[in-house]
């Protein structure tokens, strides 16, 4: 068991040492990222609640990850539970989320969370595939989770577009307040891109809806077979519609065909994404978080390197790596700088730059409530302290 606490990264210190502990440097890092936030208008849009059905909350996890048949798999879950605190399976659904709420109470101005439901795979014709289904957090946990702690979480629905009370079920949640939608497309058979999800983003336009969508490949759920779905591209309909789109982790992972490209060659999926963030059209629409951006597999290539761009390319020698976790790159001359990935408009707007160098694991963005369908003049990344002008409808 020891080696699965390790895995799992789980720590056996409570939430309220958090702070002990900290080297200085990682103390004032912590710190300069949060100086200039309000965190009464400070918003985590990235936060996911995960359970076993414990208590009837309505979640499940495939029986295959709870199975010793399947070791692999149930290795997997074993370290999940580990990093979460679980120690009561009967009780795992609680466990997870008080451990949670203690978290994100002993973080100085926390702000809010905003917690992440998570619909099955469906198939083409609209019916569950539950052998893909690796795990579902239900609507209604999410909501009531937000309800009893009002003080930290905001609630997220997620509904796949392809279920037969799709618009139904978007209305229904609108309805309480929820104005956010997570989809993960690679897991849950979505192709963000197909014209069946167009009545889909019209009722979300309509009722001032964001959808938080996954881009880029996915590793923690099981897609392999479905990475294509990752397309940063294939937001371009959503976006074509008017629906603002949050594009998880800037597809900060792995390669998809370009779609512009007649030979359809692979090109990283973050250089995808940048190629969108730079279309004056997709201003007001189209933001990006940089959740999990940190891990040392997601190393970001500067959009000016993207050669699908309209601009030319930097010669290979002067190219900057985006740094993680804090680290930095050194410029065309040799000088150290901080890593950094231009918001729109790139070198013309260092202001709206994105420093992944005072930027801890969490991504979080100023949320000002809009009516729907409203534009605002340009969209904005935030990375704690650092959020540009484009602002979400919640």
């Amino acid at each position: 068991m020891c080696l699965l606490h390790h895995l799992g990264g789980a720590s056996s210190r409570r939430p309220e040492e958090l702070s002990q502990g900290l080297s200085t440097p990682a103390a004032d890092l912590m710190k300069r990222a949060f100086d200039d936030v309000d965190p009464r208008r400070l918003v985590d849009y990235h936060t996911h609640v995960v359970g076993v059905g414990a208590g009837g909350t309505g979640n499940l996890v495939n029986p295959a990850m709870r199975s010793r048949r399947r070791p692999l798999k149930y290795l997997k879950f074993l370290v999940y539970l580990s990093a979460a605190g679980i120690k009561d399976l009967e009780n795992a659904d609680r466990e997870f989320v008080l451990r949670l709420a203690d978290q994100a109470r002993h973080i100085a101005d926390h702000g809010k969370y905003r917690l992440l439901a998570f619909d099955k795979h469906y198939t083409a014709d609209g019916t569950v595939n539950a052998e893909k289904t690796e795990f579902y957090t239900a609507n209604e946990h999410v909501f009531n989770l937000a309800a009893e702690f009002p003080d930290l979480f905001l609630p997220t629905m997620s509904v796949h577009p392809y279920r037969a009370d799709a618009l139904e079920e978007l209305a229904r949640w609108a309805g309480r307040g929820v104005k956010v939608v997570k989809w993960l497309p690679n897991a849950m058979g979505i192709d963000p891109s197909d014209p069946r999800c167009d009545p889909f983003y019209r009722s979300m336009r309509e009722l001032g809806a964001v959808l938080l969508s996954h881009a880029g490949e996915e590793k923690a759920v099981e897609a392999e077979e479905d990475q294509r779905l990752g397309n940063p591209l294939h937001l371009r309909r959503p976006l074509d519609h008017g629906v603002k789109v949050i594009a998880a982790h800037c597809a900060g992972l792995g390669e998809n065909p370009d779609l512009d490209h007649p030979d359809r060659r692979l090109v990283p999926n973050f250089q995808l994404f940048m190629r969108l963030m730079e279309q004056k059209r997709y201003e007001g629409l189209l933001f990006g978080d940089i959740s999990a951006m940190t891990q040392r597999n997601r190393l970001g290539v500067p959009p000016d390197d993207d050669p699908g761009a309209n601009r030319p390319a930097r010669p290979a020698g002067e190219r900057k790596r985006l740094s993680a976790a804090g680290d930095q790159h050194r410029d065309q001359h040799g000088s150290p700088g901080p890593g950094r990935l231009h918001h729109q408009g790139g070198a013309h707007r260092p202001e709206r730059d994105i420093r992944l160098q005072s930027a801890p694991v969490r991504f979080r963005v100023e949320a000002d409530a809009e009516g729907p369908g409203s534009r605002p003049a340009a969209s904005g990344v935030g990375v704690h302290g650092q959020s540009g002008p484009g602002r979400l409808s919640p």
